[in-house]
């Protein structure tokens, strides 16, 4: 689906996928956010089966990013100011947002801004701040190869980067590579840029009220299980759970994308969610 966001921050199309579905007005709805020099199409599986089980879902292409006009913007305060400006154009309400790495961030904000738009709030591969290597950030400028070099080794962990894979003849490693070399020269500096600069995470995860699920890769390089301390105690008004998921690494979506959807969907059903930690 192509819309305009005229008079929010861009005037130029941007592309959402919505499982080829009308958005039920009915229905609930669940927004789904890439991270950092990716687009909609991570959440393939998680979307197509929200989609088949009776739920509205929408993954954009961030400015930028995959099928959507640029340039790409340049902070996570305004990209979550487009995420709600695209809700608000769907006319979509109470709605679940889920985001994963630069995504959670935008997530993290939006619903800090706007809570009584999110009703839920589920963050995937999360930490704050979410400081970016100087050697990464550099790379990600001046050498595109290089930094897809770097984020394919960090991102993975041991077994996916020695060839496994949930999906048999997948190279989940090289899809990554291709997804990121797909994107625009200088989204994914933009991107990196983005989250380094980011200090407002904790402030805003005092001012979210709505439940809200941290969820991470056991082996996780990039965003590391115990750099959730400090994001967790900051949601002093809002019931959070944490889960680890085994043998995982930062591109959980590809690595682990069934027991990625298992979480995200018994979250989006549980009564009462409660604070707590799983693995």
């Amino acid at each position: 689906m192509k819309i305009n966001l005229s008079g929010h921050l861009s005037e130029r199309s941007s592309f959402c996928y919505t499982a080829g579905r009308r958005l039920d007005r009915e229905q609930p709805t669940a927004v789904f956010i890439h991270g950092a020099g990716h687009d909609h199409s991570v959440w393939s599986l998680q979307t197509r089966y929200f989609a088949s089980h009776g739920w509205n879902v929408v993954a954009p292409d961030l400015p930028g990013h995959g099928r959507s006009a640029g340039p790409a913007l340049a902070s996570i305060e305004l990209m979550a100011e487009w995420i709600l400006a695209l809700v608000a154009k769907l006319g979509a309400e109470r709605i679940m947002l889920i985001g994963h790495s630069m995504g959670s961030l935008i997530a993290l904000h939006a619903a800090a801004a706007a809570p009584g738009c999110v009703a839920r709030l589920a963050l995937a591969g999360t930490a704050a701040p979410m400081t970016v290597a100087p050697s990464l950030l550099e790379a990600a400028l001046a050498d595109r190869d290089e930094a897809h070099r770097m984020i394919k080794q960090w991102s993975h962990a041991p077994a996916t980067r020695l060839g496994a894979s949930s999906v048999p003849g997948i190279c989940v490693t090289a899809l990554n590579e291709r997804l990121m070399q797909r994107q625009a020269p200088g989204v994914l500096h933009a991107d990196m840029a983005a989250c380094n600069a980011y200090a407002a995470a904790l402030d805003a995860a005092a001012r979210v009220h709505c439940p809200t699920l941290l969820l991470c890769g056991a082996q996780d390089r990039m965003t590391p299980p115990k750099a959730l301390a400090a994001l967790v105690s900051a949601f002093t008004e809002a019931p959070v759970s944490r889960l680890v998921l085994a043998s995982t690494g930062h591109a959980m979506m590809a690595e682990s994308p069934g027991a990625v959807l298992d979480a995200l969907w018994h979250f989006a059903h549980v009564t009462n969610p409660s604070a707590g930690e799983a693995q």
